[in-house]
């Protein structure tokens, strides 16, 4: 377990993730800053505690280190943010968020060459299918590191990824943890509404995973979470957690809804929300 300082430094740093989506949202008119608000903490805690990686020296085939997919690429301005914190490259650039020619697009792509994007995303559905084939690729090597994705639970309504379940138990590939961001929403409304999930920690336990559950706004919970399902790898089966989040964490005005899955802030707007949160490595 971390050191109480360590936590509430990885807290700082989510406050100031938070900061850089909705001013990369606003900036640009344009994204997707409800699941990027609620997957900050989760994030933060996996690049700066969690996961073995080497921001100043990055490489596509990231041998002897850990690999993060993010699946569903809509929340790109959460990972840019967390990325660019981390240091692979410079916080200015988050300011070029979804501008013509620049590399930070709506959906990560692999051919603007962004340090730390292994996969273009954003049709979902396909994360855990490229993971898994990261996975394998790892084993052959004797690589021991471990790879790591995320997910909406909207997304879960598209069936390769329970193909993709399917795979990862009868091939015993145990060194992959998957984490769904269950915030209950997606762009059309509740997920309850829409495609109702059921008992999803029960779902993916029929399929063969090792099934962990935790607060997505808990940093001491993530971090001890991570750790345990860290732990479980190398055991033959693959590992998923349930994160619960809500939507739009840390802005009053944007939780308890879907509304603001896609909808940039006003500058208006953008003042009340930047006024919630504290500023603590500085704006770019």
């Amino acid at each position: 377990m971390k050191k109480q300082m360590e936590i509430q430094q990885l807290n700082a740093i989510a406050s100031q993730v938070r900061r850089d989506i909705l001013r990369m949202v606003s900036g640009a008119n344009s994204g997707h800053p409800g699941g990027s608000l609620g997957c900050a903490d989760f994030l933060t805690v996996l690049y700066f505690e969690q996961m073995k990686h080497n921001p100043a020296n990055f490489t596509m085939d990231a041998i002897n280190e850990d690999v993060f997919f993010l699946s569903n690429g809509h929340i790109s301005p959460v990972w840019y943010s967390v990325l660019a914190r981390a240091g692979y490259f410079q916080a200015e650039e988050l300011g070029t968020f979804r501008k013509l020619n620049g590399r930070l697009q709506g959906h990560p792509s692999v051919d603007k060459k962004v340090p730390g994007v292994r996969m273009a995303s954003g049709s979902l559905g396909q994360g855990l299918s490229n993971a898994l084939g990261t996975c394998q690729t790892k084993k052959l090597n004797n690589d021991p590191s471990i790879v790591y994705t995320l997910h909406g639970d909207g997304e879960l309504q598209e069936g390769q990824i329970w193909e993709a379940a399917l795979y990862a138990a009868a091939k015993k590939v145990d060194n992959i943890i998957a984490t769904i961001d269950y915030n209950g929403r997606q762009i059309d409304g509740d997920t309850e509404d829409v495609i109702s999930l059921g008992d999803l920690p029960g779902k993916w336990r029929a399929f063969g995973w090792e099934v962990l559950e935790m607060d997505g706004h808990n940093i001491t919970e993530i971090v001890a979470t991570l750790a345990k399902a860290k732990s479980m790898t190398g055991n033959g089966k693959p590992i998923v957690i349930i994160m619960k989040t809500e939507m739009g964490q840390g802005v009053d005005f944007m939780m308890g809804s879907h509304k603001w899955h896609g909808v940039a802030p006003n500058p208006e707007q953008l003042a009340n929300a930047l006024g919630q949160l504290e500023e603590t490595l500085g704006d770019y």
